[in-house]
């Protein structure tokens, strides 16, 4: 029974640059029976990824050496990692800073402070979400494979809306397409929203997938 228990206990990596954050919610996570590994900046977390791939990643948004932003970015674009859940844990609580957090490719954007009840709430619902990718998908995503992307049929992008995932699909960052379309990043961070929102895909990379599957780039 011991050695199932191990086997069924799910793994997390916070990434966080603040020591007495990491002990608080590493303690609180463990005592709810989860396996908890730390890094201090994005950079940390994909040497960490290199060697294990967790169930599920809560991630701080501004670090040294790598932020969470460019982090999510970086992770999305591999098909080994891009499947992970990401819950953005931020003292940035503004609906700019949300807006901005979930276009980049986070899940979840949950402001600090924050209820621990609800932290573990959100972890559970994330990591349910995430199995049901993996179960559909008949196994966890890798090279050649990752979860369906599903879009409602009547889905109509505006022209700006087109040109922006055109350029999502191509990898290139917010901050490059604001330059060539000669517009703010807001207002590219802002496309992308609603774009996520039209379609009820979770990140730019299922955005990047679904242009290119639908031929749109």
């Amino acid at each position: 029974m011991k050695e199932n228990a191990l086997k069924n206990t799910k793994q997390l990596l916070l990434i966080d640059d603040d020591p007495n954050l990491i002990l608080l919610v590493k303690d609180y996570l463990e005592f709810r029976g989860y396996e908890v590994i730390t890094a201090e900046n994005g950079r940390e977390a994909l040497e960490v990824l290199e060697k294990q791939l967790p169930d599920m990643m809560i991630c701080d948004v501004m670090m040294p050496e790598m932020d969470g932003y460019a982090f999510v970015e970086q992770i999305r674009q591999d098909a080994r990692t891009s499947w992970i859940p990401v819950l953005f844990l931020s003292a940035k609580g503004q609906s700019q800073d949300r807006i901005k957090g979930l276009s980049k490719g986070a899940d979840v954007y949950m402001v600090k402070p924050f209820e621990p009840e609800e932290l573990v709430a959100q972890v559970e619902s994330s990591i349910k979400q995430a199995n049901r990718f993996i179960n559909n998908s008949g196994g966890k995503p890798g090279k050649n494979s990752s979860p369906k992307i599903n879009v409602p049929f009547d889905v109509d992008l505006t022209p700006t809306e087109l040109r922006v995932v055109q350029f999502v699909a191509q990898g290139m960052k917010n901050q490059d397409i604001a330059e060539k379309m000669n517009v703010s990043q807001r207002t590219i961070e802002s496309h992308v929203s609603n774009m996520l929102g039209k379609t009820a895909l979770k990140n730019r990379t299922e955005l990047a997938r679904w242009a290119i599957e639908s031929s749109m780039a």
